[in-house]
């Protein structure tokens, strides 16, 4: 008997196409900002190539914690100190499930996993629904929806929609781009497979099969014998795609990558003059999946540049940041080292840099949206906004506008008129826009601010972080208190705080480096505070918080008082924390 497959059909304000680390904040913040949100991925866990199918770390522009106090704050801090909490042991299943969890916990949020995206119906130039493949129930998902955002990296909606794209690198006189190529041409960097190995007490043999590759000596790997020193977590360099077709050809460049990694990891037990240094590393996990690093990039309203990135991104619609290297891999990949190429170039580039709201909607279909590193960028500029903290910053902000979108019933292109209220709405949420304050409740300025000791008026100055030598917060220490009176009862709605989560420690799990992460929450975070009342005269406890893990704190008051009053009592450590925000509305 002949079945019909079976369709489900979902209703949504928004569709996310693509679970990575930009979609997943994409869904997010618009699924909080009101939003019904469907995100469709296709594997069975979230984070792309932060996931255990693939395991490289989340860079963004504090470049691994080289350049302090600008991690990326909003959706992904409160990720990894969820991480931080749960996950002591970096374990990559864990963070799977931090990431699973968020996203169930949504309840604007359905998640359809192990569906693919291959379907588009269109009305012209509007995009009326998408369907996919979802292989572990052999059913065929469609989703509806007004806006549409494209975070599945390779791009997969383009294709379908006739959205515009490129795929390759542009010409030096193009963008006037001087690390461009004299000629365009369709390569990219490629991709990578990773490999983890454990250390035991006793010596592990390593016999490689037939098909590895064979290197003798260790100046047939990229940067020789100190190049594969390190042996934990495998090397990014072992890397092939860029003169394929990186899409088309990944099954391909996949059984190629892993004749490398074993071969690599033959020469590290077998061939290399250290290999004594190896004795008893054995291979404990291979990674199947490769990490992509460039397909499709969509053509926005604008195309992100060198220059742009060069001269700090200050444009007017500014809704994320990058700051990581302009970091050009070679085509060739592992390979290049037979041109005598190095694996990869790491142009400068300041930090932070801009990123503007028209990088992140398409030129030419009228409800389609994106963020990653399918994003609207010269192949240059994608070589740096393409990490994943990066990614982060653009899929809060897509999420974000999307939702206003919704709200106003207007296309993404039309979002542009509001993007100061874009820009505000990602700050309350925690988001960092370089040279963007955030606008403070009339509430808040209007009361009087008092402290039991040093000077309380950063808190209400707009600017959340460190910046510079500029601390912008309020030095605290346990038993001190910050407080705002006013001179009758005040209705108050909500109250929020920012608190110390570190941003000048490493938080980013990552098994590629050796390195001072932590593995538990920053001993400067406030582990224990209370939120006082003023009313009849007298000061009365509201609320008392135990175990806080996270840098924003928002609770509902719905009061009226004559003052509020925050007390911390407890730190995760350090005797010295800081408040970075404190308002009322």
């Amino acid at each position: 008997m002949k079945e019909k497959i079976k369709i489900e059909t979902h209703n949504a304000d928004i569709c996310v196409v693509g679970g990575g680390m930009a979609g997943i904040c994409a869904a997010i913040s618009a699924a909080r900002n009101g939003s019904r949100v469907v995100l469709m991925h296709d594997r069975p866990v979230l984070g792309g190539n932060a996931s255990s199918e693939c395991r490289v770390h989340i860079c963004g522009a504090d470049r691994h914690s080289r350049i302090k106090n600008l991690r990326e704050t909003g959706i992904l801090e409160e990720l990894r100190l969820e991480n931080l909490t749960r996950n002591p042991n970096r374990s990559y299943s864990i963070w799977d499930l931090v990431l699973f969890e968020k996203i169930k916990a949504e309840q604007n949020i359905t998640l359809v996993l192990n569906c693919s995206c291959f379907d588009t119906e269109m009305d012209g130039n509007f995009i009326v629904s998408i369907s996919g493949w979802q292989t572990t129930t052999q059913v065929i998902h469609k989703v509806r929806a007004k806006i549409f955002i494209d975070c599945s990296g390779d791009a997969i909606v383009a294709p379908l929609t006739g959205a515009l794209y490129r795929m390759g690198r542009e010409a030096k006189n193009e963008f006037n781009e001087s690390y461009a190529p004299d000629i365009a041409d369709s390569k990219t960097m490629g991709m990578s497979c990773m490999f983890m190995a454990k250390e035991y007490d006793t010596p592990q043999k390593f016999q490689p099969p037939s098909y590895a590759y064979q290197f003798d000596t260790c100046d047939q790997l990229p940067y020789g014998k100190q190049g594969h020193s390190w042996f934990e977590m495998g090397y990014w360099w072992i890397e092939l795609g860029g003169e394929y077709h990186s899409i088309y050809d990944t099954e391909k460049l996949r059984d190629e990558l892993l004749k490398i990694v074993l071969g690599v990891w033959d020469h590290i037990k077998n061939r290399c003059p250290d290999k004594h240094k190896a004795k008893n590393w054995a291979l404990e996990w291979l990674q199947f999946l490769p990490a992509k690093r460039e397909s499709r990039r969509y053509i926005g309203e604008h195309v992100l540049t060198q220059n742009d990135i060069e001269s700090e991104g200050k444009f007017d619609d500014i809704v994320a940041y990058g700051g990581w290297p302009m970091d050009d891999h070679h085509p060739a990949g592992f390979f290049s080292v037979r041109v005598n190429a190095p694996s990869t170039i790491f142009h400068p580039s300041p930090s932070p840099y801009g990123i503007p709201y028209r990088c992140l909607y398409s030129k030419n279909i009228t409800n389609l949206m994106f963020a990653g590193r399918n994003a609207s960028c010269t192949h240059i500029a994608m070589s740096s906004t393409r990490v994943m903290g990066t990614g982060c910053s653009m899929g809060q902000a897509a999420g974000t506008a999307a939702a206003i979108a919704i709200k106003k019933n207007i296309m993404p292109a039309d979002v542009l008129k509001y993007v100061d209220l874009v820009q505000q709405t990602l700050l309350y949420d925690d988001a960092y826009i370089p040279y963007i304050k955030q606008q403070m409740p009339e509430l808040t300025h209007l009361a009087n601010i008092d402290a039991s000791k040093g000077n309380p008026e950063p808190v209400r100055d707009g600017i959340n972080r460190p910046v510079g030598k500029q601390s912008n917060g309020w030095k605290c220490q346990e038993n001190d208190w910050i407080s705002y009176t006013f001179t009758e009862e005040t209705f108050i709605n909500k109250i929020t705080l920012i608190v110390d989560s570190g941003l000048d420690k490493l938080i980013a799990m990552s098994h590629l480096q050796k390195d001072n992460q932590l593995t538990s929450l920053p001993d400067t975070m406030p582990a224990q505070f209370r939120i006082d009342v003023k009313q009849n005269g007298r000061w009365k406890t509201l609320l008392k918080i135990k175990n806080n893990n996270q840098r924003l704190f928002r609770c509902e008051i719905k009061q009226k008082v004559t003052g509020i009053k925050f007390v911390l009592e407890k730190t995760y450590g350090v005797t010295t924390s800081c408040v970075y925000a404190f308002y009322c509305e």
